[in-house]
């Protein structure tokens, strides 16, 4: 899994590098198929603003956060794509499930 980071108006510290890589690597537990993360770090005026877009086989997720302090923003954005991966990957089970019952008819 790769990680890309990009920094608009702002310059990406070795900390914050290591923190997105920790809190984005999280995702990628929850579901193995992941192929890249990118992510944009932006600053405007005083909101911090980060936004990601995970790539899966056949899906593509994007969530965008956005707060006073860049470290919350990370944290919420990575809540949001671990409630949708999780979501996907509810829905791809019941469909497997049911899709067996239905074959076996």
């Amino acid at each position: 899994m790769n990680i890309n980071l990009t920094g608009h108006h702002v310059e990406i510290t070795p900390a914050i590098r290591e923190y997105v890589k920790t809190k984005l690597g999280k995702v990628a537990n929850h579901f193995d198929h992941v192929i890249d993360i990118n992510a944009i770090l932006s600053v405007e005026k005083l909101q911090q603003k980060i936004e990601a877009t995970v790539h899966m086989p056949g899906k593509d997720f994007f969530a965008e956060c956005s707060d006073a302090n860049m470290y919350a923003a990370i944290d919420s954005l990575a809540d949001k794509l671990d409630r949708q991966i999780m979501k996907h990957k509810e829905k791809t089970i019941e469909r497997r499930l049911d899709g067996e019952g239905l074959k076996a008819q």
